[in-house]
């Protein structure tokens, strides 16, 4: 008995092989499915071919519109319109892939509705799981259209004070001057203030004693001062007076129109040039 269930095992077993090598044999020898499979294939490069071809075309196109020629002829911040267009050309790259993926599903003659209608199902709710992620990319919009800021701004908003390094839609980088990193979701921008914007004014207190007259050391420092030659400084400083009374010392301002985000800059300069010129002046006092 158990020969002869031996015999038919091995009997079935090639039988199966015989016919699987058949059906390999009579796929591999179907030209018509070769000739569908190399169209369908001819297809997918031509899209992918399509596609990189249209991204480039539109990459072209947004560095056109948002030059800095353009920029200039239309009065708009070069720094803006580079921020712009990097979000445009992201955005771009985004929507023409998947556009890709679904032109190629359908060379296989996959169903796109029930996809759609699922990513669409599917997309409701995680916006409505996700609330603070929707609020972080509706607060980025409004930052890029109504130039709040851009890459390159030295701004505060909060505690954090740096120089913004990416703007994306969900979140900001800014880098602050000793080299940390903070990444804040724009949904918690509330408020910011930006130093890159208009022409600063930097106030700088002096305190002197009084072993001089006023009349001696504002003329002192208004001769120092006018010998200051910066690229910073956008006018001519000016010494507005006493600031302050002291029993043994007095405060004299002085103020200085400067460049965008260098206050800090023109502020340590001139404490400088008029310490310089005070200890000259009492060097010559004692010799």
């Amino acid at each position: 008995m158990y020969p002869f269930f031996a015999f038919g095992l091995a009997w079935i077993q090639d039988n199966l092989w015989e016919q699987f090598v058949g059906e390999i044999s009579d796929f591999l020898q179907d030209t018509e499915m070769w000739r569908n499979s190399a169209i369908v294939l001819l297809r997918i490069v031509l899209i992918y071919l399509s596609s990189r071809l249209a991204l480039v075309v539109l990459n072209r196109v947004i560095d056109h519109a948002t030059s800095e020629k353009k920029s200039r002829r239309l009065k708009l911040r070069t720094r803006r319109v580079q921020t712009l267009g990097r979000l445009l050309k992201n955005t771009s790259s985004y929507l023409i892939n998947f556009i890709t993926i679904l032109l190629v599903l359908g060379e296989f003659h996959i169903q796109l509705a029930p996809l759609l209608a699922g990513a669409g199902v599917i997309g409701l709710a995680i916006g409505f799981g996700a609330q603070s992620l929707v609020k972080d990319v509706i607060t980025g919009f409004f930052i890029l259209f109504e130039d709040q800021f851009a890459v390159g701004d030295e701004i505060q908003t909060g505690s954090y004070k740096g120089t913004v390094e990416l703007i994306g839609l969900r979140a900001t980088r800014i880098r602050s001057w000793t080299g940390e990193v903070h990444i804040i979701p724009n949904g918690s921008i509330n408020q910011v203030t930006n130093f890159s914007v208009n022409p600063q004014l930097a106030v700088v207190d002096i305190t002197v004693s009084y072993d001089h007259t006023i009349e001696e050391m504002m003329a002192l420092m208004r001769q120092t001062l006018g010998q200051i030659n910066d690229l910073n400084l956008t006018g001519m400083p000016e010494v507005l007076g006493i600031q302050t009374l002291a029993p043994s010392q007095m405060t004299i301002r002085i103020t200085a129109r400067c460049k965008p985000n260098t206050a800090d800059e023109v502020t340590r300069l001139i404490n400088t040039e008029v310490k310089k010129a005070l200890e000259s002046k009492q060097a010559a006092v004692i010799e």
